[in-house]
């Protein structure tokens, strides 16, 4: 469905000053897959959904979605694509159902076929009884239901959503999710999305693509990411004020890494976390070591990320530095 090969983009920003947003960015995603792609702000996850959506052309590289050639055939890839950027895209004073016959008709559905495709949408995403409000008097979670029934109004095998649920309550966020797989489900769509929800991802996505610096640095399964590259997480403490003697059991630990000691507390990252705390129980007994806690924590994707490069994601998205997805007016397609 999508191969990309060295993708790079580059903005010029001023003469003396070039942002490599993309740099040489290969993914190759199958038919139904639902993958989503993970990386702090400026990692450049944007600059590439828009360079497959055509929305911006590649600086080199290459890149076939839905078999057609994005530089060379963008009519083709958006009759496949459906695309729910991060802002809201329907006009404020336009009502809900007039919006989709829109949609419909600049797709080429003639007017009947329009209004049944804009029925079966707005009872798909629960939007049946907003369908003659104005955009404007919804809420947010109205307003994105609503971004995706666009995107889908042509029946699309690829959906791109940049950030769908990004300022939903949770409420909100499971609602609209819900809807999206159950559409998925039911026209065997393949989805590629960015988050910066890691529950998001972990739980919905049979793929992660962690991107940072515009390069991808992880691809697979979110369980076998965070197996391999985070592991699980041990938290012990001692009865007493010397916690050395149990740093020493918990450093011969099969696998184990990262032993800090802190006080009474021990903590370290290990292979299998279930499997390593009885193991250690039982030394602390034979080796007279009072432990008075034990406690195992499962690894996130953000522990990936920390494993990967070295930081947390979220503390990634407060960063203040040079922008690596900037927007200006110049970045968009006439």
């Amino acid at each position: 469905m999508i191969d990309a090969r060295s993708l790079t983009r580059d903005f010029v920003v001023s003469r003396s000053q070039t942002v490599h947003a993309v740099r040489g960015i290969s993914l190759r995603i199958e038919p139904g897959e639902l993958v989503a792609v993970l990386g702090p702000n400026g990692a450049g996850k944007t600059t590439t959904m828009r360079m497959l959506t055509t929305l911006i052309a590649p600086t080199s590289g290459t890149a076939t979605v839905a078999g057609h050639d994005v530089v060379r055939e963008p009519a083709q890839v958006r009759r496949h694509i459906g695309y729910v950027g991060q802002g809201n895209g329907a006009g404020h004073t336009q009502r809900v159902r007039d919006e989709l016959n829109t949609q419909g008709r600049i797709y080429g559905l003639d007017r009947r076929a329009a209004r049944q495709r804009a029925a079966e949408l707005l009872d798909a995403l629960d939007l049946t009884e907003l369908a003659t409000r104005k955009v404007s008097a919804l809420s947010g979670g109205q307003r994105r239901r609503l971004d995706v029934a666009m995107g889908l109004v042509h029946g699309p095998s690829l959906l791109f959503l940049d950030e769908p649920s990004t300022g939903l309550d949770p409420q909100n966020r499971a609602n609209l999710w819900e809807h999206i797989l159950r559409m998925r489900a039911e026209r065997e769509m393949t989805v590629v999305l960015t988050t910066h929800y890691m529950d998001e991802a972990d739980s919905m996505a049979e793929r992660v693509v962690v991107v940072d610096h515009g390069e991808i640095i992880a691809d697979d399964s979110a369980a076998t990411l965070k197996a391999k590259l985070a592991g699980d997480r041990i938290v012990v403490t001692v009865a007493g004020d010397d916690a050395r003697p149990l740093a020493r059991l918990v450093d011969r630990l099969p696998g184990a890494r990262d032993v800090v000691l802190d006080g009474n507390r021990v903590e370290a990252h290990v292979g299998d976390g279930p499997a390593a705390v009885p193991e250690l129980l039982r030394a602390a007994v034979a080796a007279d070591v009072p432990v008075a806690t034990a406690q195992v924590h499962q690894p996130t994707l953000d522990d990936v990320f920390l494993a990967l490069t070295g930081r947390s994601l979220r503390e990634s998205e407060n960063e203040h530095g040079d922008p690596q997805d900037p927007k200006t007016p110049k970045d968009v397609p006439a």
